[in-house]
């Protein structure tokens, strides 16, 4: 339809530059309190499947220290979260660099959020649809639990969202993650996990039978 090939992707970048406008003050202050609280960098950028499953670098505002154990090796990441950067997930400020990824093209507004490179080869071929559209900031499965949801709730929100790509749902969307900001329920991406990482999780189907290693995408992403 023409709002999911060409006024979706108009909008994304009309938004996104609009919003980098407005916040330029807001992303100054954070820089400077993220330099001197946590150190530098001050934006950090992991690599995540996007379109197509191809690789691009996710931006966020950095929200750990670089603490080290005697031997030089960074601590686990829980160790490394300070309550500052509790505080700056949960208010979503973190994840205020990805829309220069918008900007970019790697993203959209609204989208399956971008998973880990590693759970590739662990999706399903249904499940790996979800990256027939670009992954975005908040989605349907966002506003619907994040990651309270198990993964195959969470893959059945992305799939509808694919397979039900329209405007009036993407405003939907829109207007369901500002409310759960607002009210402080947590953070757009919701990247802290409560429930097993997607590889173990479906290397433990495979071993119980549940599922069949050759429905995955398996060699294609190994």
């Amino acid at each position: 339809m023409i709002y999911a090939k060409g006024v979706k992707r108009i909008l994304d970048v009309l938004i996104a530059a609009v919003c980098i406008l407005l916040l330029s003050w807001l992303y100054l202050i954070l820089a400077l309190i993220i330099r001197i609280r946590l150190g530098s960098p001050v934006i950090f950028h992991q690599d995540r499947p996007g379109r197509g499953g191809k690789i691009f670098p996710l931006y966020k505002f950095r929200s750990m220290s670089n603490e080290r154990d005697a031997e030089g090796n960074l601590l686990p990441d829980e160790k490394r979260l300070t309550s500052f950067g509790k505080k700056l997930r949960a208010s979503s400020l973190d994840e205020l660099p990805e829309l220069f990824n918008i900007l970019k093209g790697d993203m959209s507004l609204i989208g399956p959020r971008p998973l880990l490179i590693r759970y590739l080869p662990y999706y399903t071929k249904e499940e790996f649809r979800r990256h027939d559209v670009r992954p975005g900031l908040t989605g349907l499965a966002q506003v619907n639990g994040r990651n309270a949801l198990g993964w195959e709730d969470r893959f059945r929100y992305d799939l509808a969202y694919v397979d039900h790509l329209t405007f009036l749902t993407d405003l939907k969307i829109v207007f369901a993650s500002v409310g759960k900001v607002l009210k402080g329920s947590g953070s757009l991406s919701g990247d802290a996990q409560t429930v097993a990482d997607l590889d173990a999780y479906r290397r433990e189907q495979i071993e119980t039978g549940q599922i069949d290693r050759n429905d995955l995408m398996g060699d294609q992403y190994e």
